[in-house]
């Protein structure tokens, strides 16, 4: 169990992965908080630039920055998943990696316009230290875990060293291939810290916690099709386009939502952990979609509005390319985990390859008549799905 409020410090000796109704603490909604604000400044920057007409070109660095979000993110919770104690020594831990958060979303504008990764390089590495702390106290207290949370250590500070060096030392014409290699240095050490001696995490708290950062993505994307039609709205008033696409939109994310939590991701991992790493680290692109299909929303309200400079086709792919991956990825990475997926690939493979298509029809039907498609692409896997037979 975690300390009481007014303790100071607790020992970690680790959390017990059985514990019975084990959910996220206030604390971890708090930390939450931060990544609202990062997740919407590079899901508007995303808006903007495919708004602007940049085409591919604002994908590279939305894709780079919300790694250095997601990655921040899941590190904190799978260690709070094992070793929170909730006293005061891990809560100012905590407050470090918020402040490096904010830092974080408050360089996605210069790294979205200019390749300017300064500031978000610091707030990055300021919150990996801090998780270096972290694992350092983890060693120290608990010593059946020593071996694994000292290689956690070193190999996240080597790593921070590296990015250091390549803001320091690389131009920035080459910071995507900087980025993937530290990017896959990151991803390969905790791999490499549990060669040994696994991190023993709860299931059903790791499966909440990521469902609630999917709650967030889906909020963001609400959020930021709101403000687009508050926009829209002021420049061409009240129109039936508008409206449609503000409703096809929010069944959208509806849909997602749904879909997402058919899956018994809990049970899943807690019978079949050895999968844990396919599920988490493909939630990168999972999370990146779903956040994208608010930016997307966005461009075609935007351009419903007629407030964007993109073509009509380019416009509708800002939706449909996120919604068609999350439908693969909702199937892909939970069908590992079950026997049988609750929402089969006969329902979401299909749903994906229509939602795609549905595009090509813009020069003919607009892209609002294209959002409400793909509403009913999306609400009809949900109706399929919960029509279907049940073992």
């Amino acid at each position: 169990m975690g300390a009481g409020p007014r303790q100071l410090h607790v020992r970690m000796q680790g959390r017990n992965v059985d514990e019975a109704h084990r959910g996220s603490s206030p604390l971890e909604l708090l930390y939450d908080l931060t990544f609202v604000v990062a997740v919407s400044s590079v899901s508007a920057q995303l808006a903007h630039g495919i708004g602007s007409g940049d085409g591919l070109q604002p994908i590279v660095p939305y894709l780079m920055v919300f790694f250095a979000i997601w990655w921040a993110w899941i590190n904190f919770t799978w260690f709070a998943s094992a070793y929170d104690t909730d006293d005061a020594v891990y809560r100012v831990a905590t407050l470090v990696q918020m402040a490096g958060v904010l830092v974080i979303a408050a360089g996605v504008p210069a790294a979205a316009a200019h390749f300017d990764f300064t500031a978000i390089t610091i707030g990055y590495v300021v919150m990996r230290v801090a998780a270096v702390g972290q694992w350092l106290r983890a060693g120290i207290e608990h010593p059946a875990s020593r071996p694994t949370a000292f290689r956690y250590a070193a190999g996240v500070l080597l790593v921070q060293l590296g990015w250091i060096a390549s803001l320091l030392f690389v131009p920035r014409s080459w910071s995507p291939v900087a980025f993937l290699i530290l990017a896959t240095a990151e991803l390969a050490v905790p791999i490499w810290a549990e060669r040994k001696v696994r991190t023993r995490w709860h299931p059903g708290h790791i499966a909440e916690r990521y469902a609630l950062f999917v709650i967030i993505l889906l909020g963001e994307g609400v959020a930021a099709a709101t403000g687009a039609m508050q926009r829209a709205l002021a420049i061409s008033g009240v129109t039936p386009r508008l409206i449609a696409v503000g409703l096809a939109g929010l069944v959208v994310l509806f849909a997602v939502w749904w879909l997402y939590f058919l899956e018994p991701a809990a049970r899943g991992l807690r019978e079949r952990p050895s999968w844990s790493y396919f599920w988490g680290y493909g939630h990168y692109l999972l999370f990146a979609s779903i956040a994208a299909i608010g930016a997307g929303l966005e461009v075609a309200v935007a351009w419903t509005g007629h407030d964007a400079e993109v073509a009509g086709v380019v416009a509708g792919y800002a939706v449909a390319i996120p919604v068609a991956v999350v439908f693969a990825l909702l199937y892909v990475l939970h069908r590992p985990l079950v026997d049988r997926a609750e929402v089969p690939a006969r329902v979401l493979f299909p749903a994906a390859a229509v939602t795609l298509l549905l595009p090509l029809a813009i020069p003919a039907f607009g892209v609002a008549a294209m959002v409400v498609a793909v509403a009913v692409v999306a609400a009809g896997a949900v109706a399929v799905t919960l029509g279907l037979p049940r073992d």
